[in-house]
């Protein structure tokens, strides 16, 4: 992105003030219309001076409040955003190219992470240490004993994030992050970084946090990984490629900085082989699968990627999805009738373009995308993709189907001829962040559980019986474990208060039972719930 001088420049926070960067910054878009917005930049940023005050002074500070006391500013800093989400909305309209509820998703997503882990905090009260297990006797005399116990981490989380959630993918990593007490430097994703540094920027100046607890890096992620201690943490959401190169980092390599990995997935949807046409787990897969394509234009690290059906329903599931398809229209979000908005760049465009074409060397086009007319918007301007629905006889034979993920909306129907090859190609995705199940008998989706559990962060089998309750695949939800094994990245996030082990230490302390019930007193339990 180029940078265009006049435009304002977004200034970050860091180091406990507002710095704007020295150089031209790159620009952002509005990805409907090409309209320039703003610039970002962080040249001439001092990373070493940011990077202690955040660890010293932000660490100090929250560490010096109990975890009530810390899930008390997570519920003033939801009141801050609740207090601006129409600004909000209006950036992520202009930003980031979506219509109403795909900014929802994303923003009321957030505040609702952000309240649910105050609440969480709030039970855990008073406690200034978590205990892990019970107390474990050293020998026959039970008054010296072994209490695992958890700490926070002195150092800090950096967070590098991803441009398909400006507001879910910040406070989904740092609610736990500083309910734990831990401060948090965020460097969101260029394209989109504008809601990020709004939203820190009002909380920011609503004073709810102590300074250094919370700081926004804007633009270049150059030098970032280079400050990391051993007691710091870094979060990355991205592409597979980034990945790599961030676990090389002599940060993680030689310094044994914790790392959490989220990176690419080929999430599978699986119809039940005892699924009739038009029976209720038809048309639940169905209907997901049109949700899942079209929501955030499927660009979410969660969308249904792959869709594996008995072969003797091959053409009717192809049929159905394609009818619903029909009916989405794309384009401007602005127009009221727009259903779909855009992709957040026409970089992102090209690469989606690309890949479809890439997957089309192994598949058929079931939905073609392409001839659909955009509404409201030049197509020779706009990030606009329709949905695309391919499909290919052979599962078994293909290769690229099971290793490339376009992220957009883009899916590729399978058949499969026994429920064991179901299995099997599933798992060809190499790790998932989740696989969803579709059927009317529960011991077929408990038998796919069993099956799909070892690969995947999350199984969401969706029954007649929870149709109208269960809470989507592609749904993140913060009392359920979000990430995935291999392929997906190998980490973990979320899952209640587990999210808050990735922020502390664990240690062993070997004392008598008085220093014990000192030290823990007070206490909570580490577990499930509070």
């Amino acid at each position: 992105m180029t940078a265009h001088t006049d435009l304002p420049l977004l200034p970050n926070f860091f180091a406990g003030r507002w710095q704007t960067g020295t150089g031209r910054g790159q620009t952002l878009l509005d990805p409907v219309t090409g309209e320039a917005l703003v610039r970002v930049d962080n040249t001439g940023l001092d990373l070493a001076e940011g990077f202690t005050f955040a660890r010293e002074q932000g660490g100090a500070a929250l560490r010096a409040l109990n975890y009530g006391q810390r899930a008390a500013l997570l519920g003033a800093i939801v009141k801050v955003l609740q207090a601006n989400r129409d600004a909000y909305y209006d950036i992520a309209t202009r930003n980031a190219g979506t219509v109403t509820k795909d900014s929802a998703v994303d923003i009321d997503g957030g505040i609702f992470t952000l309240g649910y882990y105050a609440k969480q905090g709030e039970a855990l009260g008073e406690a200034s240490v978590l205990l892990d297990g019970e107390r474990i006797r050293m020998g026959k005399d039970p008054v010296f004993q072994t209490q695992h116990v958890l700490q926070p981490t002195r150092g800090v989380a950096l967070f590098i994030n991803a441009f398909n959630f400006p507001s879910w993918g910040l406070w989904e990593k740092a609610a736990p992050a500083l309910l734990s007490g831990v401060p948090v430097i965020v460097k969101p994703a260029t394209a989109t970084a504008w809601l990020t540094q709004r939203m820190v920027e009002d909380v920011v100046k609503a004073g709810v946090l102590p300074a250094g607890a919370l700081s926004v890096v804007c633009g270049s992620s150059a030098g970032l990984m280079d400050q990391l201690q051993p007691f710091d943490v870094v979060s990355f959401t991205g592409s597979a490629e980034t990945a790599r190169i961030i676990r090389s980092h002599p940060a993680v390599a030689q310094r044994s900085v914790r790392c959490n990995i989220e990176a690419d997935s080929l999430n599978s949807a699986l119809l039940d082989p005892a699924a009739s046409e038009g029976g209720e787990a038809f048309n639940l897969l169905v209907s997901e699968v049109v949700r899942e394509m079209t929501v955030k234009s499927g660009q979410k690290c969660t969308a249904i990627r792959r869709i594996f059906v008995p072969r003797a329903l091959y053409g009717a599931v192809a049929q159905a999805i394609g009818a619903k398809l029909a009916k989405t229209t794309v384009g401007n979000p602005r127009h009221e009738g727009v259903r779909m908005g855009a992709l957040v760049s026409r970089e992102q465009y090209d690469s989606v373009i690309a890949g479809i074409q890439h997957l089309k060397t192994e598949a058929e086009v079931l939905v073609d995308g392409s001839a659909v007319a955009l509404v409201d918007a030049d197509p020779a301007v706009a990030a606009c993709v329709a949905p695309t629905l391919l499909g290919t006889q052979d599962p078994v034979g293909a290769k690229v189907l099971h290793e490339v993920e376009v992220f957009g909306p883009v899916a590729t129907l399978m058949p499969y001829d026994s429920e064991a090859q179901a299995y099997e190609l599933i798992r060809r995705g190499e790790g998932s962040l989740v696989a969803s199940v579709y059927s009317e008998d529960p011991a077929f989706i408990a038998r796919a559980a069993a099956e799909l559990a070892d690969s995947h962060g999350r199984v969401h089998a969706i029954s007649p019986d929870v149709a109208a309750s269960q809470t989507g695949h592609g749904n993140v939800m913060p009392m359920s474990l979000h990430g995935g094994p291999g392929r997906a990245g190998g980490g973990e996030e979320l899952g209640g208060l587990r999210a808050l082990g990735f922020y502390h230490r664990r240690s062993a302390v070997q004392a008598s039972s008085a220093a014990l019930d000192v030290l823990c007193a007070p206490r909570a339990a580490f577990g499930v719930t509070p």
